[in-house]
């Protein structure tokens, strides 16, 4: 993720201090939903960067309704926010709803919040539409003192927005997810180290490759790693990374055999004219 700015750093800083209280007290007092979203405005602006006036909307109307909140960024909506009442948990039809929103304009974030708790979602455009938990946090029990408390609060603010945090941070989570380490164990290099090692251990013992891959499908990895649109979408995704370095590492090794061709050609001097006849 990128480093947080200074002034950035001390806006969070300052704002976990202010509204920590401001939360306590409203949900003390139990405020309604509308309550709510004037503080998840507040927050919006002093917390998170946004200008109040021009890139926070409650005005985005969806096939004849209206989301809660949606955040403009050079007239752009980049993401939506749903809002609940502070004391209202959040469940799963309230996300459902949310992703609806984002998935009718097209909009790959959504956000679902009732003040304290804060969810981060990538709308998958699929059939049915789907969405996956990127972030979340309780605002309540963040620190200042704690960078890794920092970093999750930039992944929602203006700057952190413009410099593609939230997505860059969705891409470290898949690449460390489940189904992408599955994918990576039983890709052809990792199952070529496996055999390697085997073979020292046993080396008059014939192993083989797919029975490696074999071993390690139905012993060692959770069947629900390896089957499903998740595992499916990891096993492209590492195969098309494999032959993006295959294409690049290829192109490496042809450009000085090309250089080396186009000097020599260069070096050839030219045949001689030939003579008048007298």
């Amino acid at each position: 993720m990128p480093s947080i700015p200074k002034r950035v750093e001390d806006r969070l800083v300052a704002g976990l201090k202010k509204f920590q209280s401001v939360l306590a007290a409203a949900k003390a007092r139990d405020v309604n939903e509308s309550d709510t979203m004037l503080i998840v405005t507040d927050m919006l602006a002093e917390v998170f960067g946004y200008d109040k006036y021009a890139e926070i909307t409650s005005e985005l109307s969806i096939r004849s309704s209206f989301c809660d909140l949606a955040l403009k960024l050079d007239g752009k909506c980049q993401t939506l926010i749903e809002g609940k009442a502070i004391n209202t948990e959040l469940k799963d039809n309230h996300l459902r709803q949310c992703i609806d929103y984002a998935a009718n304009e097209g909009i790959d974030w959504a956000v679902l919040t009732n003040g304290i708790e804060w969810k981060i979602y990538k709308v998958i455009f699929a059939k049915p539409i789907d969405q996956e938990l990127v972030a979340e946090f309780n605002f309540c029990t963040l620190s200042h003192r704690e960078d890794d408390h920092l970093q999750l609060l930039f992944l929602l603010t203006r700057e952190g927005w413009v410099k593609s945090a939230v997505g860059d941070y969705h891409t470290q989570r898949q690449a460390l997810s489940r189904f992408y380490m599955g994918a990576a164990v039983l890709s052809d290099p990792v199952v070529g180290v496996i055999r390697r090692e085997l073979k020292r251990l046993s080396p008059d013992v014939r192993i083989d490759a797919e029975q490696i891959r074999a071993v390690l499908a139905a012993e060692v990895i959770k069947r629900d790693v390896l089957d499903g649109e998740k595992a499916t979408e990891a096993k492209k995704a590492l195969a098309r990374a494999s032959a993006k370095s295959l294409r690049a590492s290829k192109e490496a090794d042809e450009a000085p055999a090309a250089a080396a061709g186009a000097v020599a050609t260069a070096s050839i001097p030219p045949a001689p004219l030939p003579t008048p006849a007298a």
